[in-house]
């Protein structure tokens, strides 16, 4: 039996938990910046490493008080030193360093896209066990940061099969929902907004690149921006056509009443259909026996039931609770590298664009 304290700071939550054998959830705290970045409409990076610094130990604290049991209790710390914001990484890194010299423990550093793909392992409390994940795999990272699909042939062996070539999926749905003023973060809102919505009511291109694995989701940013434009043109020209005197043409374009669901729904329905068929058309080329779908867009909707429709094989998706950051993941990531013989020396250091390799077991 193992158990791993996993800590993760890569961004705008900062995380504690602890999990064991890589599955079992013994707790899993989360303190959530989410408030304190709305007014801004995204991530605040000297913001997000201060809040970082203020709540991490508690945050580790509680973990622990959770699970029931003590530093000296944890067989490994597992903590995230890349990719995310260098700051963000800085606290959770130092932290657990400091952790790991103390108690003697060995410290296990984990690839941020690596701990999304493990939260496909984690077993939500409560819920029936499933059996590990199996090989071959593919999985799709989808996040405001990362837009990834990975071929998995075995633990810690990995191959990038495309990436988005611009924006990620996530980054497209925050800045349509800033565009279209429904706030921040924009993968909800715009999940919301689009229940009714009608998603032929607009033509939004899937985009197109070299690597039929690759994505690209700003032409579609940008589609959705000139259909907006159009919109307003429109109620502009309507006004000056019936000769009113008391709102002119640019006053009429700017306060017009957008058809916000048809247009989140289109929207939402042109991100789903590239992410889905892109995922399906690798399955079948790399022979994958399951498809995982991991991080924070991984609890969309429409995502998970198109991934499942249209899939030949199993889908599997963690609980919505794991597809955003969390530690519980990073442990659970930290499990396998743990029992493989991996190990990190205290010289790690934060890696902003680090990028998910194979590692070389160490048994």
């Amino acid at each position: 039996m193992t158990r791993i304290l996993g800590i993760e700071t890569s961004c705008d939550e900062t995380a504690a938990a602890v999990v064991e054998d890589g599955r079992v959830l013994l707790s899993n705290v989360v303190a959530s910046q989410i408030s304190l970045h709305q007014q801004y409409g995204g991530v605040f990076p000297e913001i997000a490493s201060r809040q970082h610094i203020l709540s991490i130990d508690t945050v580790i604290r509680q973990a622990l008080e959770q699970a029931d049991i003590t530093l000296d209790e944890i067989d490994a710390i597992a903590v995230v030193h890349g990719p995310g914001l260098a700051g963000a990484l800085l606290v959770g890194l130092n932290t657990a360093k400091a952790l790991a010299y103390a108690a003697n423990k060995p410290l296990l550093g984990i690839n941020h896209l690596e701990a999304h793909v493990y939260a496909n392992w984690l077993l939500s409390p409560g819920t029936p066990s499933l059996l590990e994940p199996w090989f071959p795999l593919v999985c799709l990272v989808v996040s405001g940061g990362h837009t990834d699909l990975i071929l998995m042939e075995g633990y810690h062996r990995y191959q990038l099969l495309g990436h988005t070539i611009d924006d990620a999926a996530g980054e497209a749905f925050d800045k349509v929902a800033r565009l279209l003023g429904l706030g921040y973060p924009g993968g909800p809102v715009i999940q919301r907004t689009a229940e009714g919505g009608n998603p032929q009511a607009f033509h939004f291109p899937r985009g197109q690149v070299d690597n039929p694995y690759d994505f690209s989701f700003s032409g579609l940013k940008t589609a959705v921006l000139r259909q907006v434009q159009a919109l307003r043109r429109a109620a502009g020209q309507q006004v000056e056509e019936h000769g009113e005197k008391l709102v002119d043409a640019a006053s009429a374009a700017a306060q017009v009443e957008l058809p916000l669901a048809d247009l989140t729904a289109s929207f939402q329905s042109a991100v789903v259909d590239a992410l889905v068929s892109k995922t399906a058309a690798a399955a079948q080329a790399y022979g994958a026996q399951l498809v995982l779908l991991a991080g924070g867009v991984a609890a969309n909707k429409l995502l998970r039931m198109e991934m499942t429709r249209r899939m030949d094989v199993e889908v599997r998706f963690p609980p919505i609770s794991f597809c955003t950051d969390n530690a519980a993941m990073v442990a659970a990531a930290g499990h396998y590298r743990y029992i493989a013989g991996l190990r990190s020396g205290l010289d790690l250091d934060v890696d902003p664009s680090l990028q998910l390799v194979s590692a070389e077991v160490l048994a």
